[in-house]
């Protein structure tokens, strides 16, 4: 392989980095094949290059350039193109780092600002009625499964309850009519009276607060596996950033609805397949470097790159 490099940079005048660049257009196409390149080289200046502190990613390149012996004044482009696509590899590094640190956070009903989110969470998306205590029965109408919401966000930490308090106020809209939705008797032929007799978890599908921390899970393992590289490298210009990952949430949970009334399941034992399912059809979609899980927010809120 170094022997091949060696001739076609011969044959072409220019090394791999600039091939790429020249090659493929910006975003996951370019940028994963810029990451790939620099993690195998046998440069440590080019391995080291994934892991330098955003503040340092134009010296960086600013060095690379000068080891492949490229002019930056008759190669401007390159060194934009190089710079853009580092900034994207360091910032998903440090977006991987942030993610991680909530997620391993515990709620802790001591820390005001933790209750003060989560009091937030119940008055966007049930304006209309006041919690009769912060113990209520009342949190299983947004999907919690008892009186204290904390126990639930065990498995995921505040990221949980971060992803929620985002899709609430975010994408109110979708939110609330996911939340509508999973409220309502699956079956038409009972009636408003006998359905409002019965629990909860007898509705159309799920408990909206309990399958948003479980699509948080969902997004996390996308995060740190890599294969939400593709989506983000199309979306963020530059460094993918906590907003990013929130947006994303946002599109899966209203995705995952759609998904679950599309295989309309018995009841909520068949969740754990249904997720399965949802799962390997993201992935799928995630294998093409071209993808980019956009959400419905329009692009100009987004600065989404259109593809």
């Amino acid at each position: 392989l170094p022997t091949f490099k060696f001739v076609v940079r011969k044959v072409t005048g220019r090394c791999e980095l600039q091939r790429i660049c020249y090659n493929n257009k910006p975003g996951a196409r370019r940028t994963l094949k810029i990451e790939s390149s620099l993690k195998f080289s046998k440069s440590e200046l080019l391995q080291s290059a994934v892991n330098v502190h955003p503040d340092l990613v134009e010296k960086t390149i600013d060095s690379i350039m000068a080891l492949k012996k490229i002019n930056p004044d008759t190669n401007p482009q390159l060194g934009i193109s190089l710079q853009a696509s580092l900034l994207q590899i360091v910032g998903y590094r440090n977006l991987v780092v942030e993610v991680e640190k909530l997620r391993r956070e515990p709620y802790d009903c001591e820390n005001l600002e933790h209750e003060e989110m989560l009091l937030k969470l119940w008055k966007t998306l049930r304006p209309e009625s006041p919690l009769s205590g912060r113990i209520s029965k009342q949190w299983c109408e947004i999907g919690f499964q008892g009186n204290d919401p904390k126990t639930d966000f065990r498995g995921m930490g505040l990221l949980g309850l971060y992803n929620l308090l985002y899709f609430a106020e975010h994408d109110k809209a979708t939110a609330l009519q996911v939340l509508h939705d999973s409220l309502q008797p699956k079956h038409s032929n009972i009636s408003k009276i006998e359905w409002e007799k019965k629990k909860f978890d007898k509705a159309i599908g799920y408990s909206f607060a309990i399958v948003g921390i479980n699509i948080t899970d969902l997004a996390y393992s996308l995060l740190v596996s890599g294969a939400l590289k593709t989506h983000l490298y199309n979306v963020a210009p530059e460094m993918p950033s906590l907003v990013h990952f929130q947006q994303t949430f946002c599109y899966l949970m209203q995705e995952f609805h759609r998904f679950w009334i599309e295989e309309d399941p018995c009841d909520i034992m068949e969740f754990n397949r249904v997720r399965n399912r949802f799962h390997k059809k993201v992935l799928k979609q995630l294998k093409n470097p071209d993808m980019a899980l956009c959400p419905h927010f329009a692009a100009s809120d987004l600065h989404l790159v259109n593809l």
